[in-house]
């Protein structure tokens, strides 16, 4: 199908930075046969709307020139004059119609694009002056025989369609010669109605087609390989193994400063051998236990190591220390449920050191 991938790598879709790369440096999927259909139909629109006031205003110059035709000097400057005039009531006549295609073709394009601004589109690339590349495009590229297709394709439609209202309506042609002026332009008018209302049945379906495959062939032209998707991934979101890295940086701070505050502990709650939860109780800081430092395994032993360093109690209570390892967090409080538990062994260490909870 035109359009279609070439390329058997590029398999994926393409990814939104890509979309958005592309989209600012211009290339957006657009259409060229909507612009044409859409002034069309706006066209048609407008001088249906606008025909009868238009018509009044050159009725209206033609009669004002030849009711005072007799008092008109030709010279230079009253022939300038009129011009101007003329020139100007004729911009009054057309400016609309002018305005109203204007606007129906930005139209088009804003919904086709969307609000986009970019002078990318204008910097000169090296690729565009190159011959061969050039003529590959212009000769041998799907593209260009789709478009050669749909201009054909116009120009039998535009050929035939007033080719058979003419072999329609020739009968009608001799008629016209007894006909009033007002009766041949609106003959005319209606003619020129009929032809475009025609032609516009199978230019809308060209225009759909064009549409969906210009939208179909950028969809094609932006996928992308498995490894461009990885390496956009790894630059969106860093590399893995750096990632890593900082990770066990900062863990490995973590728990530098963890251990940092065992020695301010009042106790080390022990699993005995696996787990190990440094608590600390200081009625100023906090209104509960604070949980100082924490760990499992290696980690516990550690702690242990520092706590004993530094004389600070340890006590074995197995429950107390995996409800603590699991529900608390470092630098947390202990929850309500697990206040008598930690009260009793604080209360059993400050037994034995009566001055250790006064602070």
């Amino acid at each position: 199908m035109f359009g279609s991938q070439q390329d058997p790598s590029r398999t994926e879709e393409a990814t939104p930075k890509r979309k958005q790369k592309q989209r600012q440096e211009g290339n957006v999927p657009k259409s060229q046969e909507l612009g044409k259909t859409v002034s069309l139909v706006a066209g048609l629109i407008i001088l249906y709307l606008w025909i009868g006031p238009m018509s009044e205003e050159i009725k209206r110059i033609f009669e004002r020139f030849l009711n005072h035709s007799w008092e008109f000097i030709p010279t230079p400057q009253n022939v300038y004059s009129l011009t101007i005039e003329l020139t100007v009531e004729v911009c009054k006549i057309i400016m609309p119609i002018l305005l109203f295609l204007a606007f129906a073709s930005f139209l088009a394009q804003r919904l086709q694009v969307g609000k986009l601004w970019t002078t990318k589109v204008f910097k000169p690339k090296l690729q565009r002056f190159n011959i061969i590349n050039g003529l590959k495009q212009m000769l041998l590229s799907p593209q260009t025989i789709l478009r050669t297709l749909k201009s054909l394709l116009f120009s039998i439609i535009l050929a035939v369609v007033p080719g058979y209202l003419i072999y329609r309506e020739y009968q009608n042609f001799l008629p016209m010669y007894y006909a009033t002026p007002e009766g041949v332009a609106s003959y005319m008018l209606d003619m020129g109605f009929m032809l475009v209302c025609y032609a516009l049945v199978p230019m809308l379906a060209i225009t759909a087609f064009d549409v969906w495959q210009s939208r179909y062939a950028y969809k094609e032209g932006m996928k992308m390989t498995k490894d461009e998707v990885k390496d956009e991934r790894k630059q969106a979101e860093g590399d893995p193994v750096v990632k890593s890295q900082q990770k066990q940086k900062m863990l490995a701070m973590v728990m530098k400063r963890m251990l940092q505050d065992v020695p301010k502990a009042d106790v080390v709650v022990t699993n005995p051998d696996h787990i190990a939860v440094a608590l600390r109780y200081d009625a100023q800081e906090a209104p509960a236990p604070v949980v100082l430092a924490k760990g499992a395994d290696h980690l516990a032993e550690k702690i242990k190591t520092i706590a004993r360093e530094n004389r600070v109690p340890i006590r074995e209570n197995v429950p107390l220390a995996r409800a603590l390892y699991k529900a608390v967090d470092v630098g947390d409080m202990i929850p309500e449920e697990l206040y008598k538990a930690v009260a009793a062994v604080l209360a059993s260490i400050w037994r034995l050191k009566p001055n250790a909870g006064q602070r």
